[in-house]
């Protein structure tokens, strides 16, 4: 052990993978969770012997993982079964527009043929010209810091060249026309809480990702990837500290002291929040400029989320239905700008149907489904009634799904629970209560987003869904790589590989 103590703020994957790292570089590392179980957004909601996934739902560059347990000396493949999930997504559009994708150029060109024939060539084009997006934003930079405004500046001529400053929607729409195909192939941004109208070009290389490490779950749901990673770090020697909230992050004379965690002064050198980036400055912090907190309270953030999670007394799941389901609305661009600028409900709605017993049947009862309907929906900066427009959102969700997908949907529910915005804000401390921190535009990325290392706080770093490189379960778990690397640095430790 080195003697260096770290505290890490939050279990979900971005502190979960933290605190690993560190405590497999022999640091003492304390990991302070408020919600009585691990996970963060990856939690897992039980309840009548179904199990629903309370945040993301796909893992790709299962590398990233399996990184994590060689630090150990150990094998991901022996701690977490992944399995395959093929096709990657069921996309439904108007009337009879239907697209079933996976990673095979060859299986999803006819179908896009069928459709409108000349964006089956515009597809090769397009992952020809996302390919470099993927190399520079990913593989290259993915797990570089981006501290100085020097940083960004070197990288900026290949932006440019690469034509960043472009949204997705614009971006693939140079080589796929057809309205249903271009929501095809630029909804991606909205996994990762952006705006396909306004997020960089350079998120289009979602879809490579996908194409290239393959859509997974993990057997067990995804709580089965949090414990694991909860005993990997307590087989590294860390401390987990369950139901105990950091109120306050200390600082004297410009440094962290540690945290006031569960009404009490834990010592750190060094302290790493995996809280939402906005509260972590706003309410975790009081030694913040003024400048900064202004920063944050103008920025643009992500939207936020309803999930209703239902469990289904059959296992009669229509043919339609695969494991992932897109389901465009009847507008795309306006609707986008409902949630992202209106901020309001419309009458009419996208929806992510995810059924993860097509793949693992234990996340139900035998004989028995599960699933959850995903909405996305403004954050709390609306002037929304949640109270009132929820009720009315699920009777019209649910009167969708019986004439669209399954006649007589409400008569097989026998377990049901919620999540929404107020979730978001009160049980996971985020920011107006958004489901993936601020919005991914270029203006706030890499160096333009809340650093890994604080700026103004020495021994305060940064990781997650708020800072670089951004939201996903790829990018948290970069973020807790940069993490590692700037600690290592800055303490001279240098044990374990890198």
């Amino acid at each position: 052990m080195t003697g260096k103590r770290i505290t890490v703020i939050g279990s979900g994957f971005g502190g979960l993978a933290a605190a690993v790292r560190l405590q497999a570089r022999g640091f003492q590392v304390d990991l302070f969770e408020r919600l009585p179980e691990p996970g963060g957004r990856a939690r897992t909601f039980q309840m009548g012997g179904y199990q629903f996934d309370g945040g993301p739902t796909v893992v790709t560059a299962p590398f990233l993982f399996e990184e994590l347990f060689e630090l150990a000396g150990q094998r991901f493949d022996r701690a977490v079964e992944l399995l395959p999930v093929d096709p990657f997504y069921k996309l439904f559009g108007q009337g009879d527009n239907a697209l079933t994708y996976n990673g095979d150029p060859a299986f999803v060109m006819p179908q896009m043929e069928a459709i409108h024939a000349p964006d089956a060539p515009g597809y090769l084009q397009f992952l020809r010209a996302a390919e470099p997006l993927l190399q520079k934003g990913f593989v290259e930079l993915g797990a570089e810091p981006f501290l100085r405004a020097t940083d960004m500046a070197r990288v900026a001529p290949d932006l440019v060249r690469l034509r960043a400053y472009e949204s997705v929607y614009r971006f693939v729409g140079r080589y796929i026309q057809h309205p249903f195909l271009r929501q095809c192939f630029t909804f991606h941004p909205l996994f990762i809480g952006g705006n396909p109208l306004k997020a960089s070009a350079i998120y289009a290389m979602i879809h490579l990702i996908e194409q290239r490490w393959g859509v997974w779950y993990p057997r067990g749901g995804m709580r089965s990837l949090v414990e694991a990673l909860v005993a990997l770090f307590s087989h590294l020697g860390g401390r987990l500290h369950l139901g105990t909230s950091v109120d306050r992050v200390l600082v004297s004379n410009g440094r962290v002291e540690g945290v006031i965690a569960g009404g009490e002064r834990v010592a750190a050198d060094a302290v790493v929040s995996n809280a939402d980036a906005a509260t972590t400055y706003l309410h975790l912090v009081q030694e913040v400029p003024s400048s900064v907190r202004r920063g944050l309270t103008r920025a643009r953030y992500s939207m936020s989320l309803v999930v209703w999670y239902y469990g289904l007394a059959t296992p009669d799941v229509p043919d339609t239905l695969a494991h992932h389901n897109i389901v465009f609305g009847p507008r795309y661009e306006d609707l986008i700008r409902d949630i992202f600028e209106r901020k309001v409900i419309a009458d009419d709605f996208s929806l992510y149907l995810h059924v993860p017993t097509r793949t693992d049947p234990s996340a139900a009862p035998p004989g028995k489904t599960a699933m959850y309907v995903l909405v996305p929906v403004p954050n709390l900066a609306s002037t929304i009634a949640w109270d009132e427009e929820l009720g009315r959102l699920e009777e019209r969700v649910l009167s969708f799904i019986e004439a669209r997908f399954w006649p007589g949907f409400r008569r097989f529910i026998e377990v049901r629970h919620r999540i929404d915005p107020l979730y978001f804000a009160n049980d996971l401390n985020t920011y107006l209560g958004t489901g993936f921190s601020l919005e991914p535009r270029l203006t706030q990325s890499a160096w333009f987003r809340p650093h890994n290392k604080s700026p103004f706080i020495r021994g305060l770093y940064l990781v997650g869904a708020g800072t670089h490189p951004g939201a996903g379960i790829p990018g948290v778990l970069l973020s807790a790589k940069i993490a590692e690397k700037l600690i290592v640095r800055d303490m001279g430790e240098v044990k374990g590989r890198a």
